[in-house]
Formats: C-alpha cells, structure tokens, sequence
C-alpha cells in the first residue's frame, strides 16, 4: 500500500531526526524536488497524493550526509537562486552580512574584487544591487570558477563580470591590479585545521575553501596585507571571519594599516571585518 505525501513526510521526519538539525524542512524540500513543484505548492496542494518513489534515492542521499543543497544543485542567497555543487562552499545566510556591510559602505562603487569567489555568491549579490558596477572574480579552483560562470549567466551579470584563476599565495596574482578596486570581498578559508565539523561540511565541502592552518588564520596572514595596494584611495574591504577570530583577524589588519569595523550576524555572532584605510599606513 503506497503512503501520501504527508504520511511520507512524518516518517522521514522522524528519520531524519538523527541526521538533521532541520529535519522537517530538509524533507519538504526533498519532497517537492522529487515532485517537481515548490515547497509551499508541496504543502497546500499535494500532502494527499501518493509519495513518488523519486523521493526515497534524494532521502538516502541525505541520511549520509549529503547537504541539500548539494542534492537539490542550488541554493538561495540574499534573494538570488545560485547553482551549487561540490566544487563551492554552499552559501548561507549569515554571509549575507558581507553583502549588506559592503552596500552600506560603498553605496557608489564602481570596481568589486572577490577574492575567493566560489560560486559567486558574494560578487554578484553585490552587482546585482549596485547596476553601474562592474567585478573581478578570482578562484585557484577551476572547478569553482566554471559554476561562477554558470551563475553569472543565469543571473545576467556575465557582461560585468570577470572570472579570473588566481593564487593570492603566488606573488604575481595580483601583476596590473594595483589600486583598482573601490570595493574587495572575501570569505577566505577561515577553519582550523582539527575543528569539529558536521559530517555534511568536513565530507561534502570542499576542503579547500574550508581549511587556513592549526589557527585558522593562514589565509588572512597572507591576504589581508595584500589588499590596500589593490584597494583605491577610499576603497573599503570586507572580509568574512569566524565567529571566535574578531580579534586576531583585527590585529592582522590593523598591522596592515587598516581601520576595523566589525559586523555582526543576526544571532550576534562576529561575522565580517570592514577595512577602510586609517589615517597613515605604515610605510
């Protein structure tokens, strides 16, 4: 005897349980993509219809571990639907604090580097709100770079913007670049080496993304220095950090001749850095 939908959805609530902190959601969310339809049309129209057998390969998935985001290939972010794959960190919303921080302090930017630009999430987040903008992706992972370009087009900003394979850890990365960025964004790999990760992150995400060293810190070491000669005069960085790094990442930047502003997340969390150039830099 088959079962309906909302029979379905409760027993893979109750197994998911286990696996999931949003076992629920996780579900719903698989059940409409085994459907073909949206969550909310799932909810209002078709809890009563037969379960389709799609739906029990897409659970599987998830009982190993497998973000959904993974399973379903996309992800929403501030409002724009991104491809995703395991080449790119998923985006999540607490980066949306990057977005919002940079449009607040550089409303009339023209020239956005991401350094580090996975799906594109940051990046085009940005020139989709600033339309007079133009961005300079950059990516070491060719991987990467193809689905920033798959979501560049689907989001009509491949005209405006550039994707670029680069090495902030190579010295000629950044060869012609000098002082031509108003704004700079960047989640760099921010996690210590042995953190305790969720199964769906340390398995499913890419490690490179990921990892910076016993501290966390080898990312920011060696890019933050870098940036206020690939900043203009007034231009301002923002730079996603983790929630315990506030005050080592400030003293980084600070030494490179930064002023810090912190931003935190809706759950108060430290989350981003904003650096504006102080009054002298050290020469």
């Amino acid at each position: 005897m088959s079962h309906t939908i909302g029979q379905t959805l409760r027993q893979a609530t109750a197994t998911l349980a286990a696996t999931s902190d949003t076992a629920r959601l996780d579900a719903e969310l698989l059940m409409a993509e085994a459907l073909g339809v949206s969550r909310s049309d799932l909810l209002l129209r078709h809890t009563d219809a037969a379960a389709p057998a799609r739906f029990a390969a897409l659970l599987d998935r998830r009982l190993r571990h497998e973000p959904v985001a993974y399973i379903l290939g996309r992800q929403e972010f501030f409002g724009l639907e991104f491809i995703v794959n395991p080449a790119v960190l998923i985006p999540r919303g607490d980066s949306e604090v990057l977005v919002e921080a940079a449009l607040r302090a550089c409303p009339a930017a023209r020239s956005v580097l991401d350094c580090g630009v996975g799906s594109g999430a940051l990046l085009f987040a940005v020139l989709h709100q600033l339309p007079r903008a133009r961005g300079l992706g950059i990516d070491r992972s060719a991987e990467a770079l193809a689905v920033a370009g798959e979501n560049a087009r689907r989001l009509g900003l491949a005209d405006r913007a550039t994707l670029r394979a680069a090495d902030w850890d190579r010295p000629s990365w950044s060869a012609g670049l000098a002082g031509a960025f108003d704004l700079i964004l960047a989640n760099p790999p921010y996690v210590e080496d042995a953190a305790d990760l969720a199964p769906s992150v340390r398995a499913h995400e890419p490690a490179g993304a990921l990892f910076a060293g016993a501290s966390g810190l080898d990312a920011y070491r060696t890019l933050v220095p870098q940036l206020p000669g690939l900043l203009s005069a007034s231009g301002v960085a923002i730079i996603e950090i983790g929630a315990t790094q506030a005050e080592a990442v400030s003293t980084i930047a600070r030494a490179a001749g930064f002023a810090v502003t912190l931003h935190r997340d809706l759950g108060g969390r430290a989350r981003a850095l904003e650096l504006s150039p102080a009054y002298s830099r050290p020469q």
